[in-house]
């Protein structure tokens, strides 16, 4: 195939020459915080995940598409990531469950990608320099180099509005009703959760009083993206129903649950964005690998009420908080884990035994 040439920058000047692929935008330039992915597969999900508004995913593995897509794997109804970049994006599409090639995936989902890039190169630029906001594009370098210079990143942007459901729907028909925030949900998490339980989804914008009218038995608080000290809004509601309803919390429902007990966040250098963190679960020494996706984290010691329950073994991050007088909890990372390992899971069931039993099992 032959493609358009196209190039990147980085709002620190650093360049890296491409092609262009997916959708190509009119004007040639698509803009975003560029972040690197080390997950060996799963890129639909990847691609698919709400929590990625507002960035562009480097893929960390080199070859991207393989094995194709299908509308099973999608974790949203829609792509909210900026766009992609690939150092080879495969047009042949080999699996049985496939329904047809990446590319095609993202040329109707209007993501435009650039491949053919040194994506090694790019993550050991972003490991070194952190998360940098940019542009890529086929258009003239030096329009791309403008973009790339007045380029938004995440800090102080609230996405969570543009990607949350616009009403509320249920799933599940278990006999304990859950009301699930939704600042991002991925299709994985609901589908957890509807194994359990008769589930409500919100809108992130549901009043504490809104909640409380649907008389759950339990709070579920989802991944999102965007810096969670944006969400003033949202953390005032769950500090209005703390204590009065068991709370489960994932990623940036952990950073929201954290900031209603009282704890700060703060912005990492180049986050987690992968399948392979190991992480330590200090109630049960247990050790367990965990996916995650994840560009702010929960600052040491800052917990007003609430104990740390997990940490990320390989730079000390917080993964994890509890309050049991509040009967709550919280993880960074991902336990639905699509795609991830599973060794999580268990939190669910975690959830339910609080449910249940008004104790959290812990294990």
């Amino acid at each position: 195939m032959i493609r358009t040439p196209a190039v990147l920058v980085l709002a620190d000047g650093a360049t890296f020459e491409g092609y262009a692929a997916g959708h190509l935008p009119s004007s040639g330039v698509t803009t975003g915080e560029f972040v690197f992915n080390t997950a060996l597969s799963g890129y639909q999900e990847v691609i698919t995940d709400p929590s990625y508004a507002g960035q562009v995913i480097s893929f960390t593995y080199p070859h991207i598409g393989n094995y194709g897509v299908t509308a099973l794997d999608d974790e949203a109804p829609r792509p909210w990531c900026r766009g992609i970049v690939v150092r080879e994006l495969s047009e042949l599409a080999s699996s049985w469950r496939s329904t047809g090639p990446l590319e095609g995936f993202l040329t109707r989902h209007r993501v435009p990608a650039i491949v053919g890039v040194d994506t090694r190169r790019l993550t050991r630029h972003l490991r070194a320099h952190g998360a940098l906001a940019g542009a890529f594009g086929h258009a003239d370098p030096t329009a791309v180099r403008a973009a790339a210079a007045t380029a938004r990143g995440t800090d102080g942007m609230d996405f969570v509005g543009e990607v949350t459901t616009p009403e509320p729907y249920s799933r599940g028909a278990g006999a304990l009703h859950v009301v699930a925030l939704d600042y991002g949900i991925k299709a994985a998490m609901v589908a957890q959760l509807a194994q359990r339980f008769r589930v409500t989804v919100v809108p992130s914008f549901t009043t504490a009083d809104e909640v409380r009218s649907l008389s759950p038995d339990g709070l579920f608080l989802s991944n999102g993206p965007g810096d969670p000290a944006a969400l003033g809004a949202n953390v005032a509601v769950l500090r209005d129903l703390l204590g009065t309803v068991p709370i489960f919390g994932i990623c940036l429902g952990h950073q929201l649950l954290s900031l209603a007990l009282g704890a700060s966040t703060f912005k990492l250098p180049f986050g987690h964005h992968g399948s392979n963190h190991p992480v330590h679960d200090l109630a049960t020494g247990r050790i367990e690998i965990t996916a995650q996706n994840h560009n702010y984290a929960v600052t040491p010691e800052s917990l007003v009420r609430g104990v740390v329950s997990h940490v990320n073994l390989n730079d000390g991050v917080i993964e994890g908080v509890s309050s049991p007088a509040d009967r709550c909890f919280s993880v960074q990372y991902h336990p639905e884990a699509g795609p991830g390992p599973h060794d999580s899971r268990y939190l669910f069931d975690r959830f339910e035994s609080l449910l249940t039993f008004g104790v959290m099992a812990s294990a």
